[in-house]
């Protein structure tokens, strides 16, 4: 059973930045970013393939988050910048022990891993 921990969430003003980090019990193929705002799904933000380092985005957070590793450790982050009121929402971390194909990082159930999330606030 793999565990996730994030940390890093928060408050911030619009336009403000933040870093959400996740740390595994074990080494994972395909890590990820979802969130889930006040009444509404929860949604794909990010992926990132370990093998070849592809990154995938939704369309929402492209060009103003970047999903990154750590070299050395089980750990993925999230770079949030550029943040709006609409960014707002618990930010869960997910992972799968393999290697997701382009048509799959996006669909929750393909992740069996998730951690507890984190809350990002954005105010206006």
């Amino acid at each position: 059973q793999v565990e996730l921990v994030e940390s890093g969430g928060g408050l911030v003003q619009a336009g403000g930045s933040l870093r959400l980090s996740c740390a595994a019990s074990e080494r994972i193929g395909t890590m990820a970013w979802f969130r889930q705002a006040p009444g509404k799904q929860r949604e794909f933000v990010a992926t990132l393939r370990r093998s070849g380092g592809s990154t995938f985005y939704a369309e929402s957070v492209e060009g103003r988050f970047v999903i990154s590793r750590d070299n050395t450790e089980n750990k993925w982050y999230l770079q949030m910048d550029s943040l709006k009121p609409e960014d707002t929402a618990r930010y869960y971390c997910a992972a799968a022990v393999n290697r997701l194909i382009n048509t799959a990082v996006a669909m929750q159930h393909m992740y069996p891993y998730w951690g507890q999330g984190t809350e990002v606030t954005v105010s206006s």
